[in-house]
């Protein structure tokens, strides 16, 4: 890609603009350009499209967003350091790209980009999780955002793609699957970043439903599913009996065994509670 893009290999934008990865910021950097273009692909045709890329660190998948023929690129990044070789790349692909020297958690990226907005990111490691809730629970649904292919923590992977039954179906996964097609497309070694983390990553491609997945109340439905699993070896009769009155009898008429747990209950099954409690 060096040759598409006229910049040099990323080992030597890193070494010339001393930017080692910081631990505290939750910095593994990837720098096969074969294996950042790779996922850009995977984020599908970016050509009509804004994507949002969170922590660009020292701008591999930045540059593969741009080859790939993203529309326009608003890359946030908090350390500072990396600011100048973004700068390179900002330069190399005049009017395609912005950078914005600041927190994901904290900056409103949608307000800076154009529809339809595809989220492109290798997430650091200390804020991945908090930002897929934030951008799986907006006020409005349907969200800013058409699809988000995010590189997670393999664990992290797993639990968005779960199925009950499994050890990591929880939280996340009806969070995700209430909302939108979540799939497993890549999975990386250790060996891929620098430094080489202690655990494979997996990116995950989420492409936002036009609306949820069965009807529920959003908030009922999470107060439902955090008490459900906060307590996931406890009965569901036990786990939910500061949900709501009679809370055994709305378990069965929603076609829920009061001695289930919830790691054995579909997405559909907690949603068809969710509407009965909210019911009163």
């Amino acid at each position: 890609m060096a040759a598409i893009d006229g910049l040099p290999p990323l080992r030597e934008v890193i070494a010339a603009h001393g930017i080692a990865a910081k631990k505290a910021l939750g910095q593994n950097f990837l720098l096969d350009l074969n294996l950042t273009a790779k996922i850009a692909r995977s984020a599908g045709d970016l050509s009509a499209c804004d994507v949002l890329e969170v922590g660009p660190g020292p701008g591999g998948l930045t540059r593969a967003l741009l080859a790939e023929g993203a529309r326009h690129v608003l890359a946030v990044e908090k350390d500072a350091r990396c600011l100048p070789a973004l700068a390179e790349i900002a330069a190399a692909w005049p009017g395609r790209l912005d950078v914005v020297n600041g927190d994901a958690l904290e900056v409103d990226a949608a307000v800076r980009l154009t529809p339809p907005i595809r989220v492109v990111a290798n997430l650091p490691y200390n804020v991945g999780t908090e930002l897929l809730v934030r951008w799986l629970t907006p006020p409005v649904w349907p969200p800013f955002w058409q699809s988000l292919t995010l590189m997670f923590q393999k664990e992290v992977a797993e639990r968005i793609v779960a199925r009950p039954g499994s050890k990591a179906y929880g939280r996340l996964a009806l969070l995700a699957q209430w909302r939108a097609e979540a799939r497993i497309v890549m999975t990386l070694p250790p060996e891929a970043f620098t430094p080489p983390p202690k655990i494979h990553s997996a990116v995950v491609h989420l492409t936002a439903l036009p609306e949820p997945r069965y009807p529920a109340d959003p908030k009922v439905l999470n107060r439902i599913v955090a008490a459900g699993f906060n307590q996931r070896r406890k009965m569901l009769r036990a786990s939910l009996k500061g949900v709501a009155p009679g809370i055994e009898a709305k378990l069965e008429a929603a076609g829920i065994a009061p001695t289930a747990r919830a790691e054995e209950i579909s997405l559909e099954a907690f949603c068809a509670l969710a509407r009965i409690v909210a019911a009163g």
